[in-house]
Formats: C-alpha cells, sequence, structure tokens
C-alpha cells in the first residue's frame, strides 16, 4: 500500500468513523442495529489484497476501540478486526467469482460482520468480561446479519466506486 493510498483511503474511514459515533450510535434500530465501520471495513478489505485487508483491519479496529460504546479493553476489537480483515481478504484475493459478484460480496461481509462479533465475544469472555445469556446473544448476533444484509449491497457501489478511485484498479462492481 502506497503512501498516496493510505492518505487518501484515511479520511474514508475517519469519516465513517465520525459519522458512526454521530448519527448511527443514536438509531435505535431493533435486534441490535448495524456496525457501519465493521460492516464498510469488511467491503473494503474483500476488495483487497491480504495485505491491505489487514492494515484496514487495523485502522477499523482502531477507530472501534476509541469508540465510547465500544464495551471491551484497548486492542480487542483492533485484533479482532485485523483477523477479520485479512480473513475476508484472503477468501476474495484471487478468486474473480467473489469478487466480481456483488452477492458474494455481501454474504462474505454478513458471514465475516457475524463471526468477527463472535470472536469479539469468546474473546471477551477469554478476559473475564460479562457477555449476558446465550439467547440474547443469537437475538443480537441474527439481528446484526440481518441489518448487515440490508445495508451491504446499498453501501456496495459506493465503496468499490471509492476503492477503484484509490487503487487505480479498473473493475468495479
Amino acid at each position: 500500500m502506497s503512501i498516496r493510498s493510505f492518505l487518501l483511503s484515511s479520511p474514508i474511514f475517519l469519516g465513517v468513523f465520525l459519522f458512526q459515533e454521530a448519527f448511527v450510535t443514536q438509531m435505535r434500530l431493533p435486534a441490535g442495529g448495524i456496525n457501519l465501520l465493521l460492516v464498510i471495513a469488511l467491503i473494503w478489505s474483500a476488495l483487497s489484497t491480504p495485505e491491505i485487508g489487514a492494515l484496514t483491519g487495523f485502522g477499523a479496529g482502531i477507530g472501534m476501540d476509541l469508540s465510547q460504546t465500544s464495551p471491551g479493553p484497548m486492542g480487542h476489537w483492533t485484533l479482532v478486526l485485523i483477523i477479520a480483515c485479512y480473513a475476508v481478504a484472503f477468501l476474495g484475493y484471487g478468486d474473480d467469482n467473489i469478487r466480481g459478484n456483488p452477492i458474494n460480496i455481501v454474504l462474505l461481509t454478513t458471514i465475516g460482520v457475524v463471526a468477527s462479533q463472535t470472536v469479539f465475544l469468546v474473546l471477551g469472555l477469554m478476559l473475564g468480561q460479562q457477555i449476558g445469556s446465550i439467547g440474547n446473544i443469537i437475538f443480537l448476533l441474527a439481528g446484526s446479519a440481518f441489518w448487515t444484509a440490508i445495508i451491504s449491497p446499498l453501501l456496495l457501489k459506493v465503496v468499490s466506486y471509492l476503492h477503484a478511485n484509490i487503487f487505480g484498479s479498473r473493475a468495479q462492481l
């Protein structure tokens, strides 16, 4: 990742972080709602190489750790998002069937959101955090998967356009 690409993509994620903190956290959606920074980081990673995916996960993870609504210790989300974004980028890298089909990217993003939240919960348990009842956790994970599947197709075109302009690739969805 060149310095130019990093400097052009940083304001995008900073803007998403500020929008998440100012507006999205104020919305009271049923079944848990949506984490916009997580969804955009996973879509960005699905369109990128594994190295860029890991860097995206690092930046988005720091943003989620700095969030006022983050329940875990500093670095918890960063670790989870580095792993999740790298895995999503690795699964999509080199396979044009995944990158060329928007339905596959939405499915990969939805699975990535649920998997990253599950890993966050498991690591939280290992760190001694209280997580609540199993029924409530399953309800919130299902709600998060639902909202991610609804919002991802709406965001995919914009994220794909920005990603293609920053990294100079001609292929867009």
